[in-house]
C-alpha cells in the first residue's frame, strides 16, 4: 500500500483506522474468513472491492472481470454471486482452458479507464472490536461489505480519466 508521508492516508483516499491501513484490513478480513464460513460468503466481493480500490495491488487483466463481479453482486445477490463463482470453480476443475466465462456478466458495463476515486466507503473504515469484523453479526457485516461494493463501483463510474 503506498501512503502518502505524512497524512495517514493510503492510495486510495481513506484515512488509517485502528488497525492500519486498508492493506491491514483486508488481511485481518481475510484471515477471520477462514474461521467463519458464514463470513467467508463474502470472499469474492472483498476481493474485488479490495483490488478495484487498489488497483495498483491487482493484476489489471482481471479488474474488468472483478468490476463486472461487483456489478453482478449489487444487481442480483450474493447468492448469484456465490452461483457464478461455483460454475467457474467447476469449470477450473473439469480442465476447461478456454479461460474465463464471461456469459454471466455479459450484461454488465466494462470496467472504465482512467483512476477510481476517492471512494464513499472503504476498508479502513470497517469497525472491528473483540478480534472481530463480524461481533455485531453477519447481516451487520454483509451490509457493510455492500456498502464498501456500491462505493467502488460507484466511483468506476464516476472516475477521471
Amino acid at each position: 500500500m503506498t501512503d502518502s508521508p505524512g497524512t495517514g492516508r493510503c492510495d486510495c483516499g481513506a484515512a488509517a483506522g485502528p488497525l492500519g491501513e486498508c492493506v491491514d484490513y483486508y488481511y485481518a478480513i481475510l484471515a477471520e474468513e477462514q474461521t467463519d464460513p458464514q463470513m467467508y460468503r463474502w470472499h469474492t466481493t472483498v476481493v474485488c472491492a479490495y483490488l478495484l480500490q487498489h488497483p495498483a495491488r491487482a493484476h489489471e487483466k482481471y479488474l474488468d472481470t472483478q468490476f463486472r463481479l461487483l456489478q453482478l453482486y449489487l444487481d442480483k445477490g450474493l447468492d448469484a454471486l456465490l452461483r457464478v463463482a461455483a460454475h467457474q470453480v467447476a469449470r477450473n476443475r473439469h480442465g476447461v482452458r478456454s479461460g474465463y466465462d464471461m456469459a454471466p456478466l455479459a450484461e454488465y458495463d466494462p470496467l472504465p479507464s482512467g483512476s477510481p476515486g476517492p471512494f464513499r466507503a472503504g476498508f479502513s473504515g470497517m469497525p472491528f472490536s473483540d478480534g472481530s469484523f463480524v461481533t455485531d453479526g453477519h447481516a451487520a457485516y454483509g451490509r457493510r461489505i455492500q456498502t464498501i461494493a456500491e462505493a467502488t463501483v460507484e466511483s468506476w463510474r464516476t472516475r477521471t480519466a
